[in-house]
């Protein structure tokens, strides 16, 4: 088997632990294919190249990762203790349901070190070397993140701005089963008279219906606050022409009014995540 070859049945696998790092399909896919150009570039002897190749990934992803705006969290000390199988079955699940979200809050190396080991099976030593840190440094890095994802009632402390650009993250990358996740059984839309003149629909019923009308969409969003809501908006030519009104419930999204009236116009800011941009 040559190296095009190899790379190729590294690829999935690659593109796996690069998505869950991101958050980020098309990103992830990016950060494999300059692993992929850097293969071809280098002078150094590979001894594995799945290794080789899985450390070069990790590094992309984590320079991806510097270079976003971190959102400052409160540090958690973590406990450390032995672990119940029934404990792993419930982070799984917790995970599996508000991953995105969370992952966003963890810093780089913790972001890295949680996924590698708890998502991938990773050893500690393995990833110490990938972090350039020492194994004891690296098992600390995922206890820390790991205690942060599993507070408790995790769903019910997100901020109403984190469920709100995690849906619409999800809607522009048209992931449709993270839109259901995030979306309550009895999700609607509905909009008012100026918004349905600029083309929006007037009613969507139901948490199927409101995932596959978004699923795909809404590419040419901002987030903005909406009076002192976190909400989105489309913008046509600098200026906002339709704000997307979320109503957030238990960490999710229980309903989205779209507003196209002068006066709730007049309202609308850009933020940076949380806060008021500029």
């Amino acid at each position: 088997m040559d190296q095009t070859d190899m790379f190729e049945a590294e690829r999935p696998r690659l593109v796996g632990i690069a998505s869950r790092v991101l958050s980020d399909h098309a990103e992830a896919q990016d950060v494999v294919q300059q692993a992929w150009l850097r293969l071809h570039t280098t002078d150094v002897v590979i001894d594995s190249l799945p290794a080789w190749l899985t450390t070069v990934t990790t590094r992309l992803c984590l320079d991806r990762l510097r270079s976003r705006t971190p959102v400052p969290v409160d540090y958690v000390e973590p406990k450390e203790h032995a672990t119940d199988p029934a404990d792993d079955v419930a982070l799984a699940e917790t995970v599996g349901l508000a991953l995105h979200v969370v992952l966003d809050r963890l810093s780089p190396r913790e972001r890295v070190a949680f996924v590698l080991h708890d998502s991938f099976g990773f050893e500690f030593p393995t990833i110490a070397a990938l972090l350039d840190t020492t194994p004891a440094a690296a098992r600390k890095l995922a206890s820390r993140a790991r205690a942060k994802v599993t507070q408790p009632q995790l769903e019910d402390r997100l901020a109403d701005w984190e469920v709100v650009d995690a849906f619409m993250a999800a809607a522009k990358n048209g992931d449709f089963d993270r839109l259901l996740r995030l979306l309550a059984p009895d999700a609607h839309v509905t909009a008012d008279d100026a918004a349905v003149l600029m083309g929006t629909p007037a009613q969507i019923q139901g948490r199927d219906e409101v995932a596959a009308f978004f699923n795909g969409s809404a590419k040419a969003t901002l987030p903005v606050f909406v009076g002192d809501r976190p909400g989105t908006a489309w913008f046509h030519l600098g200026a906002a022409k339709v704000v997307f009104d979320f109503t957030i419930g238990d960490g999710l999204v229980r309903a989205i009014t779209f507003r196209a009236a002068p006066d709730v116009l007049s309202r609308v800011v850009r933020r940076d995540r949380g806060r008021p941009r500029g």
